[in-house]
């Protein structure tokens, strides 16, 4: 079972797409509370039902509260802490460029970049993000990522009906990550 947790209540991100930065950022969350969405569920959750993973995709930006992601990524993988595994926990990102590197030397989990378009013009239209950081530069960033041995990149990309779905862009993705450990997460 994978649980979603938030880093942030809101998200100022912008994407086109997604209804939690209709809302806005509220505000970041703190390392006990972040740590705390994963106590709250265990303690509803019966003994047939652990938590496996753990991805950071709920509500808000992980990279944009980097200090308390790391603090709460070292508490959640430490065995002191709730010893999970740092295969097991992933950090999704719209692609803050330059803490992609840190993150990597920081703590330890997978990486998810949510790429959505294998163009600059596109991207930028759907994650306002991208003309801070086009696609280039994120990928520069995930090419400096250390990568653990045997391990891979994620790329999330959200299939919009008639936006980015034509098999063009198919090949344009395919190209645009070749030489990359990578998988691809389609999401319809």
């Amino acid at each position: 079972y994978t649980l979603c947790l938030s880093s942030q209540v809101g998200c100022a991100m912008g994407c086109r797409f997604c209804l939690t930065a209709r809302r806005g950022l509220a505000r970041h969350l703190k390392v006990s509370e972040i740590v705390n969405q994963i106590m709250a569920v265990r303690r509803v959750l019966t003994g047939d039902l652990p938590i496996t993973n753990l991805v950071f995709m709920g509500m808000g930006e992980p990279l944009v509260n980097f200090a308390a992601l790391v603090r709460a990524l070292t508490i959640i993988t430490s065995h002191w802490g709730l010893n999970f595994s740092s295969r097991r926990v992933t950090v999704s990102t719209v692609g803050i460029a330059p803490l992609i590197p840190r993150l990597g030397h920081e703590a330890r989990a997978n990486l998810t970049v949510s790429l959505n378009a294998p163009e600059d013009e596109l991207r930028s239209r759907l994650m306002p993000i991208n003309r801070k950081y086009p696609i280039q530069t994120v990928l520069e960033a995930c090419r400096a990522f250390p990568l653990p041995q045997h391990q891979r990149i994620t790329f999330a990309y959200v299939l919009m009906d008639g936006v980015n779905d034509s098999p063009a862009q198919a090949r344009q993705l395919a190209k645009l990550l070749q030489g990359f450990r990578a998988k691809i997460n389609l999401i319809p």
